[in-house]
């Protein structure tokens, strides 16, 4: 799998920028701001991304996509809204709690089916789990914030789609891996 060029730090920065100054246009009732075409060209090829707002190291709110829509200039602000106000576990984002709010990133890679569960590395990769209709996703991150070892990471994303634990044994269960270039506000270094 050939991974995507790493964003510069001052991509990363102004990326996270975008992201928060979308959401203050959005507390304005404004539209989210936009960068020059030429500005935009600096970050990059489409890519998937999810945005993830965290109030007080808690998940608040996380939303992306995994088909790369346009330019991550485009794609962040827009997913930047959706988890603010569209993230269905959460009640939509308060102008007051905007700033609790710490927001992160993840460009993602595209996925890549697994043959075995030993190609899995907890830390490195994030998980799409299908199964009977059940569908659900994890970011590489969560494993780590959570110490999950490989087969609770699987069990987890299979919970998150709405199965039972251990649906991930069943052969009739699909898996992918992606590995995400994860970055946020005051932290601008590439995490797996």
């Amino acid at each position: 799998m050939s991974l995507p060029p790493p964003l510069s730090e001052e991509t990363r920065r102004s990326l996270v920028a975008l992201a928060r100054r979308s959401l203050e246009a959005a507390f304005r009732g404004e539209p989210p701001p936009r960068l020059g075409s030429d500005r935009a060209e600096a970050f990059g090829e489409p890519r998937a991304v999810f945005v993830t707002l965290k109030k007080e190291g808690a998940l608040r709110g996380c939303i992306g996509t995994l088909s790369p829509e346009g330019d991550l200039a485009r794609t962040v602000p827009v997913f930047a809204r959706k988890a603010a106000f569209e993230d269905p576990r959460f009640p939509p984002l308060a102008a007051g709690e905007l700033p609790e709010c710490e927001i992160e990133i993840s460009a993602l890679t595209a996925p890549q089916p697994i043959d075995s569960i030993e190609d899995i590395l907890v830390g490195r990769d994030g998980l799409i789990f299908e199964w009977r209709g059940y569908q659900g996703l994890l970011l590489p991150q969560v494993a780590t914030e959570w110490s999950f070892s490989r087969e609770q990471f699987l069990d987890a994303v299979a919970q998150k789609a709405g199965a039972r634990p251990g649906a991930w044994r069943d052969p009739a269960c699909r898996i992918w891996i992606f590995q995400a270039e994860v970055f946020g506000e005051g932290d601008v270094s590439s995490r797996a």
